[in-house]
């Protein structure tokens, strides 16, 4: 899976979301990446529960084939 599968899900799953998808530690490590997801869908939810939204659109893969995320969220200014 690469940064831009990653980010295709998400924005798939979480309506009217922006995914930008990096890989913070290494271009070629395909298992670590940083996050940023933009979406109404987030307006007045916790930062908790916007997390739990993004976990939920990767779903199983964040278990076989991602193996850390580092996740920020934010609405639409």
């Amino acid at each position: 899976m690469n940064a831009d599968e990653v980010a295709a899900i998400i924005e798939r799953e979480i309506p009217e979301a922006t995914a930008t998808v990096t890989t913070p530690r290494d271009p070629d490590d395909d298992s670590h990446y940083a996050v940023d997801v933009v979406s109404p869908a987030f307006e007045g939810q916790s930062l908790v529960d916007q997390h739990q939204l993004v976990h939920d659109a990767l779903g199983e893969h964040l278990t076989r084939d991602i193996h850390a995320i580092e996740l920020t969220t934010d609405t639409p200014e």
